[in-house]
């Protein structure tokens, strides 16, 4: 009985030992982990990781829905008015390397419907700048420093600003200061004759709460040069902001100066009062002295241009802006009233 029980109780382990390395034996492959797309905070809100490399980067842009107005602000037909929508879509990305943070950018940008002077077809899309940067190094096509203005829609402080270009920025705490090399192209027999070069310099500080930047370009071949002041400072509710401009001349023979050949001088200042957390209303005025008078000369008309532009937040994402703006009568061009009222979906 000893034994019959010993046997069975034997075979019965056998059994156990045999079933369990048969387990064993099937081993279900693993599925292969999962790459998920990972936020970059390195530098600032809106980057995450390309997967598989250490490149951040951000998707922006907006969709804008405008309507013009004013005398004849519709070139196609001579008409009064004009809606049109645009849509811009920016791709930047970042990296950190041992030469400094390298940055690329592309802009997409389109119009449609946009039957205006502003525009060389009635249908654009085209690349709106297109650029890499490192460390203080910047190439392509972009805007340049005479793109900026101040607050509001009443301004006109430079034209032609978007060029190809190489420029090295220093960046401090208090102190920036750059210089860039322009390319100027002018169609044979309208502006010139072909290729040509231009150079300008910035310099900006900050003092607390006001700041200042001084720039200053001059155009090779029309040897001719354009110098500005622009200030801003927050007083009150709101940021009070000036600017001044003054130019050397118009350019030489057909080679209009593509920086600023307007006038001889121009004054600009504006208040962007921040009446609540949503609302802002900007009145603005600029004065052209000694303006062009088409013939290489500043013996033109003084004008000016006074309106006000009025900006709401609707909600996160999404905002309005009404501007509207007088122009003074000036050589032989009738006084205007214009303006346009526009809704922006930013994201």
């Amino acid at each position: 009985m000893n034994i019959k029980s010993l046997l069975l109780g034997s075979a019965a382990a056998l059994a156990a030992v045999s079933g369990a390395q048969a387990a064993d034996a099937i081993v279900a492959a693993e599925p292969e982990p999962m790459e998920y797309v990972r936020v970059c905070d390195a530098f600032g809100t809106g980057y995450f990781y390309i997967p598989g490399t250490e490149t951040c980067l951000k998707i922006s842009g907006y969709v804008r829905f405008t309507v013009d107005f004013g005398d004849e602000v519709n070139s196609y037909n001579a008409g009064d008015w004009d809606a049109w929508t645009r849509g811009r879509v920016e791709f930047q990305t970042k990296s950190d390397t041992e030469l400094g943070t390298l940055t690329g950018l592309i802009a997409i940008h389109g119009e449609a419907s946009r039957d205006d002077s502003g525009s060389s077809d009635f249908d654009n899309f085209y690349f709106d700048e297109v650029y890499f940067s490192l460390g203080g190094l910047k190439v392509g096509s972009y805007y340049n420093w005479w793109d900026k203005g101040i607050n509001g829609e009443t301004d006109s402080l430079g034209f032609n600003t978007r060029k190809t270009a190489v420029s090295y920025s220093y960046t401090g705490e208090a102190f920036s200061a750059g210089i860039q090399l322009d390319e100027i192209s002018r169609a044979i027999g309208v502006e010139g004759d072909g290729q040509g070069l231009g150079v300008e310099g910035i310099v900006s500080a900050k003092f607390g709460a006001a700041s200042i930047d001084l720039l200053g370009s001059y155009d090779i071949e029309a040897e001719e040069g354009a110098v500005r002041l622009l200030a801003s400072a927050a007083v009150g509710p709101g940021t009070l902001q000036g600017a001044a401009i003054w130019s050397s001349g118009e350019g030489k023979g057909d080679s209009v100066q593509d920086y600023w050949n307007a006038s001889e001088w121009a004054l600009a200042a504006s208040y962007a009062f921040k009446a609540t957390d949503k609302l802002t209303i900007t009145p603005g005025f600029q004065y052209w002295i000694n303006s062009s008078a088409g013939a290489g000369n500043f013996e033109g008309d003084d004008y000016w241009r006074a309106g006000v532009a009025v900006g709401y937040n609707i909600t996160t994402g999404l905002s309005t802006l009404v501007s509207v703006q007088y122009t003074d009568e000036h050589d032989l061009v009738d006084d205007a009233w214009s303006g346009f009222v526009r809704l922006q979906r930013t994201f």
